[in-house]
C-alpha cells in the first residue's frame, strides 16, 4: 500500500477507478469538500483528521514537512505495465507509437512532470529503469496531478535492450541531447517514435546513445546551456504533436 496526497491526485484516483482503501481528510476544508463527496459516492471510507497529522503522514523522518492540501488517500501501489502494453495502447488508438524513454531520471519531480506532459500531449507511455532511477512515488503522483492514473509506465531492467526491441517494432529512436546533430524542428518526428531523455546531470549514457537512430537537440539562444529534463521532454513532445497534426491535415 502507498499514500497519495493533494486535491488533484486524489480526485483523479477516485475518478479513474483506482483501488482506494481509505481517504483521510481535513474537517472544514472547503477545497477538499467536493473530493469527499466523490469518495462517498464511490462508497470509499473517509476519515477526518487534523491538517498537521495529514502532513506528517506523508513526510518521512528528517524530511521537510510536506503539504498534504488537507487530503491523503491510502491506495494500492502503482501497477507497472510492459512495453507491449504501451504498444497495444497505440494500436487501440490507431496511432503510430509515441513513447518517452527515461535514462536514469532520478528526481521524482522530473518524473512526475514528464508523466503529466505525456498524458496532456497524448503520448502512449513512459519507460523507466528499475534501478538508479526514480520510481512512481507519492511525490511523483502529486507532481503528475493525477496523470499516473491514465499513463502506462513500464519498468525495465535494461534501457538499451528495450530500445533494440522497440526498433524491431518499427520505431525510430532519438536521443534528446544538447550535442545533437540536428534540432527537433528540422527532424521528421511524425512517425512511430521513441524519445530518450537522459539523467539530470550526466545526460544520456554512451551505450544508450549509440543505440539511438539519431541525436536531436532543442535550439538554445540564452546563456544557460541546457533546460531541465522535464521541460526539454515537454518541448520535444509538443513538437512531435505539432508535426503529427500537420501530417494528418
Amino acid at each position: 500500500m502507498s499514500l497519495i496526497y493533494g486535491v488533484n491526485p486524489v480526485t483523479e484516483a477516485i475518478v479513474s477507478g483506482k483501488t482506494i482503501n481509505k481517504i483521510y481528510a481535513q474537517k472544514g476544508n472547503k477545497e477538499v469538500y467536493q473530493v469527499i463527496q466523490k469518495a462517498k459516492e464511490k462508497r470509499i471510507v473517509v476519515v477526518e483528521a487534523e491538517k498537521n497529522k495529514l502532513d506528517r503522514m506523508i513526510t518521512d523522518e528528517n524530511e521537510k514537512l510536506k503539504n498534504s492540501q488537507g487530503i491523503v488517500a491510502s491506495v494500492t501501489d502503482y501497477n507497472y505495465y510492459t512495453i507491449d502494453d504501451i504498444l497495444e495502447e497505440a494500436s487501440m488508438r490507431n496511432e503510430p507509437p509515441f513513447i518517452i524513454i527515461l535514462d536514469k531520471i532520478e528526481d521524482p519531480q522530473n518524473l512526475g512532470a514528464i508523466v503529466r506532459s505525456v498524458e496532456c500531449l497524448g503520448a502512449h507511455g513512459v519507460i523507466i529503469q528499475k534501478r538508479n532511477a526514480s520510481q512512481v512515488t507519492d511525490t511523483v503522483e502529486k507532481v503528475a496531478a493525477g496523470a499516473c492514473n491514465y499513463v502506462k509506465i513500464a519498468r525495465v531492467t535494461n534501457i538499451t535492450e528495450s530500445i533494440k526491441y522497440l526498433k524491431k517494432q518499427g520505431l525510430w529512436i532519438y536521443g534528446l541531447d544538447m550535442e545533437g546533430a540536428t534540432d527537433v524542428y528540422s527532424t521528421d518526428l511524425s512517425g512511430p517514435i521513441g524519445i530518450v531523455v537522459g539523467n539530470e546531470g550526466s545526460g544520456i549514457s554512451n551505450l544508450v546513445l549509440k543505440n539511438c537512430d539519431g541525436v536531436i537537440k532543442i535550439p538554445m539562444t540564452g546563456n544557460i546551456e541546457s533546460l531541465n529534463a522535464s521541460v526539454s521532454a515537454a518541448i520535444c513532445m509538443y513538437e512531435i504533436v505539432r508535426q503529427k497534426n500537420l501530417k494528418n491535415k
